[in-house]
């Protein structure tokens, strides 16, 4: 039973993982606009979708979160506080910073960010949460480190800036597997409403005219929904049942997917050199999950031979 209810976390991680992925499919549709728009958008449309699900459909959890926290002793109330200011806060900081590195340094150390964050988180993971690695996936953080040195070109600064990126979501993960006390979808709907006052000065001092392409808003849409909410929401309902660092790890198939898309679908160029670095990050995160692995297939096999 507790191989296959971490299953589920697992599937979840991987799903969440796999659409951000695809992330670069509405992104290109929407070159004619400017990033810091496109992310003041993604926000408020996130925002609006998240909160109208939790009037319509989910009243009664948020009823109950109301409830639980009234009755949280004042110290937990004031950590569950702090804690949800600060996933607010680095996950606006994590957006913001992807996308002025993108306008204002390069696209290198935008993407590069995502290569060191599962680094980070896994040793996050371990260090301040304690949370057990085996030999085996110290070994696959060692085969993800060498991939990343193969793949690291570029300045200092491209550099400093995908460690300051990789670094605020890192964080981000890790905070959300101290708090459990309410629904991870009311919890989201709270950091989005965060999200949204962080990101007014920035929305006022770039306002210009309100968009009214179709183009523009179905996707938009598209990136709130399917980009933006749902992998949201099943990476925290993934911290549920998975450790941190196992969430950081499988990460890594985001840039494996991202490359696989600018090959087949945008049609660029692959090396070789590429192509071996790309292999080592996909052979680290089958490394990292090699026992739960090993317990699946196990428990499949056994459900066969009944």
């Amino acid at each position: 039973m507790a191989t296959t209810g971490k299953a589920k976390y697992l599937f979840s991680a991987l799903a969440s993982t796999v659409i951000w992925g695809f992330f670069a499919l509405p992104l290109r549709n929407l070159r004619a606009w400017p990033s810091e728009q496109i992310l003041c958008y993604r926000i408020f449309t996130s925002l609006l979708i998240i909160w109208l699900v939790i009037a319509v459909f989910r009243r009664k959890q948020l009823r109950s979160d109301l409830q639980t926290i009234r009755n949280l002793r004042p110290g937990e109330g004031r950590k569950l506080a702090v804690l949800t200011l600060l996933s607010g806060l680095l996950i606006t900081g994590n957006w913001y910073t992807f996308i002025y590195a993108v306008n204002n340094v390069s696209l290198k150390s935008a993407a590069f960010a995502y290569m060191v964050c599962p680094l980070i988180t896994a040793l996050g993971g371990y260090f301040i949460l304690r949370e057990a690695l085996s030999r085996v996936k110290f070994i696959a953080l060692a085969v993800a480190f060498v991939s990343i040195l193969l793949l690291a070109t570029g300045s200092l600064v491209e550099v400093t800036w995908s460690v300051v990126i990789a670094a605020l979501y890192a964080f981000y993960l890790i905070i959300q597997r101290k708090i459990n006390q309410v629904d991870k979808f009311n919890f989201l709907g709270v950091q989005m409403l965060l999200s949204v006052f962080l990101m007014l000065p920035l929305f006022v001092s770039q306002y210009e005219n309100f968009p009214v392409s179709p183009v523009f808003w179905f996707n938009i849409l598209a990136i709130a929904v399917i980009f933006t909410i749902i992998p949201l929401f099943l990476s925290l309902y993934a911290l549920l049942g998975i450790q941190s660092s196992t969430l950081g790890i499988i990460i890594y198939l985001n840039p494996i997917i991202a490359f696989a898309v600018a090959f087949v679908y945008f049609g660029e160029k692959i090396t070789v050199h590429q192509m071996f670095a790309y292999g080592l990050l996909l052979l680290a995160v089958l490394l990292f999950n090699l026992q739960l692995i090993k317990d699946l297939a196990a428990r499949r096999r056994g459900h066969g031979g009944a």
